[in-house]
């Protein structure tokens, strides 16, 4: 699982779907692998808009990467080709083989198994 795709993804569990503290998920005993890829500086200026900047540094901090700037990078800024990558490398070549996604509101727990995240619901939570 890609770190660019938890970026996007909330807990699914019927009572947490109004709750802020449902997003972002967060990493548990995560085993991570990098795996290298072509730099795509176009990518990454054309997806910052659509990223929630505060979920971002909350993932990266909870696995240990360097501290993204405070604010999310302006246009004018997007030229720094040193932060494009750090961004790049954060997004696109890190990968969550193994661990748990943990919801901050209920606690409930999607486990991550050879990169997959199974987001199947217990039917009492449905």
């Amino acid at each position: 699982m890609k770190l660019f795709t938890a970026n996007f993804l909330a807990c699914a569990v019927k009572s947490c779907r109004t709750s802020p503290a449902s997003f972002p998920l967060h990493f548990r005993d995560a085993e991570l692998e990098q795996q290298e890829l072509d730099f795509q500086p176009d990518f990454i200026r054309n997806i910052l808009p659509r990223l929630d900047w505060d979920a971002l540094q909350v993932i990266a901090n909870e696995l240990g990467f360097p501290k993204l700037p405070e604010n999310k990078p302006a246009d004018d800024s997007l030229g720094d080709e040193g932060l494009l990558r750090d961004i790049h490398k954060l997004l696109l070549e890190t990968q969550v083989i193994e661990g748990k996604l943990v919801c901050g509101n209920c606690g409930h727990e999607y486990m991550i198994k050879e990169g997959i995240p199974n987001f199947l619901l217990p039917s009492h939570l449905v």
